[in-house]
């Protein structure tokens, strides 16, 4: 099998199943216990994912196969200042961990951030996320200042385009 990771619509059907598992786990790992769907709705509606098209940012799934896997986002932040975009929802499912997929994701994101101007890509994540913490460390990313406030962000992580 292989990956491939293509932009698509932060709502069609694939990537929406995607992004519910992907705030299925962080939601049931912060709390301690599994999420109820209510709180996975109240999580998905009105996050920002409108944000994730064109001209305000991208969305991309991976694919190991033919199965929907892995996803990520991209902000551009006007706050931020120019040339500096956001990566969010980045998610690989478990059971495709470990085979690479996840910097195939990256890159694809990173591609995608390049063809905007964006020269600084950042992320902020929470301490219990150990292994997106590693995927972000192992691609180039470096643990940075705090450089915002919002709830839940523990670690920000910044990368040089």
């Amino acid at each position: 099998m292989t990956w491939t990771v293509a932009a698509e619509r932060f709502d069609s059907p694939d990537a929406s199943a995607l992004r519910r598992d992907y705030y299925d786990e962080v939601a049931s790992r912060y709390w301690q216990r599994p999420a109820t769907a209510g709180e996975i709705d109240a999580g998905l509606d009105n996050d920002g994912a409108d944000l994730l098209v064109p001209p305000t940012g991208q969305f991309v799934v991976g694919r190991y196969g033919s199965k929907a896997a892995s996803c990520a986002g991209l902000v551009l932040t006007e706050a931020a200042g120019p040339g500096t975009a956001e990566l969010t929802r980045v998610y690989v499912r478990p059971a495709f961990r470990g085979t690479g997929g996840g910097g195939l994701l990256l890159a694809a994101v990173e591609e995608a951030a390049r063809a905007y101007g964006v020269r600084l890509l950042r992320l902020d994540t929470r301490g219990d996320l150990v292994e997106a913490r590693g995927l972000y460390t192992k691609h180039g990313y470096r643990e940075v200042p705090a450089f915002h406030r919002r709830q839940y962000a523990e670690h920000w992580f910044a990368k040089e385009l």
